[in-house]
């Protein structure tokens, strides 16, 4: 039905009017030109008579109360039953607060007054601080004990150890954690020399860090388990990494230099060492045999005396005869002794240095020859 009276009035909304709380509908501006306006309480009406129509005995009323209770039992029950995960743990709240843990499984809640976290307790999570790349990070560089800088690149490795502290006292758990890792990675490498926190010093550092982070946590009652901390590097600033470098590689280059200065000079004093305890034992040696041939002279003649003593004609014609038997032995005259009877006038010459002299020879040659 078009509308009679776009002036207003207080007709209803059939005779132009308002609508069926006084207002015009969307659209009814100025103009003839509005198709038939829709009467809601009608069409509400006439759903209504449907419904009874294609119930018998008009229930219609019913059906729909037990359609409405039935949603509402289906969407109660799907929210009051809930299923926790291998890696997780049920934290049910009542009312938002602590009621109760569940472990992985289906449970059942009492919803809307229950609701359930479903936190990851199992799961680690790793926070990375710094840069690998030349370029540096503020938060990689800090002041080591010795007033130098370092380029430190960390890793921090974290689980949740209480699901109630955890959901409870730390609204912002990663965000802690970062800043927790850094104050203390901060304070240990400010009372640890640079050298020292770039070589044999880092496995100290970690464990400090690592000790130091979970007793800050734990006094906050963060429900936080620091699993590891890894230092993956620390190096000089990216400005000063060149020079760095170059200062490393003359103290490799020094440190060779040196060993083998010291190689050298252990090796001369190897061999002089050797020499003089050869040449002490070779004056050992010479001792114990000029004091042992002494002795033994000493003691032949002792007993040359001994025999003297008892027979000293004997020993004195002994002596003599031994004396020219050796000192004739070195001579190569030959002595015949004179006033045999009957002798001839003419010795006849033998010259037995000459046969012995070839004899020698001789015997000189055949040795060579084998």
């Amino acid at each position: 039905m078009p509308w009679s009276n776009q002036s207003g009035g207080g007709g209803g909304w059939k005779s132009g009017g308002g609508g069926p709380w006084g207002q015009r509908p969307p659209g009814g501006g100025g103009g003839g030109g509005g198709g038939p306006a829709p009467d809601l309480e009608e069409m509400l009406r006439k759903g209504q008579d449907r419904l009874r129509q294609a119930m018998p005995g008009g229930g219609g009323n019913r059906l729909i109360w037990a359609i409405a209770v039935l949603g509402v039992i289906g969407v109660w029950l799907m929210n009051s039953f809930y299923t926790v995960g291998p890696e997780e743990e049920g934290v049910v709240l009542r009312f938002g607060k602590f009621a109760r843990s569940t472990p992985p499984g289906l449970h059942f809640i009492i919803w809307p007054i229950e609701r359930v976290e479903l936190p990851k307790v199992q799961a680690e999570n790793q926070l990375n601080f710094g840069v690998s790349s030349r370029g540096g990070s503020p938060e990689g560089l800090m002041l080591a004990g010795d007033q130098n800088i370092v380029d430190i690149k960390f890793s921090v490795l974290w689980r949740i150890s209480n699901a109630e502290k955890y959901l409870f006292n730390v609204r912002d758990p990663e965000l802690l954690v970062r800043y927790v890792a850094e104050s203390a990675m901060r304070e240990v490498v400010g009372r640890t020399p640079a050298e020292q926190i770039r070589t044999q010093g880092r496995l100290e550092a970690q464990n400090q860090v690592r000790d130091l982070i979970q007793t800050t946590l734990d006094r906050y009652n963060t429900g936080i388990l620091i699993t590891g901390v890894k230092l993956e590097k620390a190096d000089p600033p990216p400005a000063v990494i060149d020079a760095f470098e170059e200062v490393q590689r003359a103290e490799q280059n020094q440190n060779q230099f040196i060993r083998e200065a010291e190689r050298y000079r252990n090796k001369v004093l190897g061999e002089a060492r050797g020499e003089s305890s050869k040449i002490v034992e070779d004056a050992k040696a010479y001792k114990a045999r000029v004091v042992n041939e002494a002795e033994g002279e000493a003691q032949r003649f002792v007993s040359v005396y001994d025999e003297y003593s008892k027979a000293k004609d004997v020993t004195r014609k002994r002596l003599f005869l031994e004396t020219l038997e050796e000192v004739y032995s070195k001579t190569p005259k030959v002595i015949i002794e004179q006033g045999q009877q009957g002798g001839s006038g003419v010795v006849p010459y033998l010259p037995l240095p000459e046969v012995a002299k070839r004899a020698r020879a001789g015997q000189t040659q055949q040795t060579g020859r084998q």
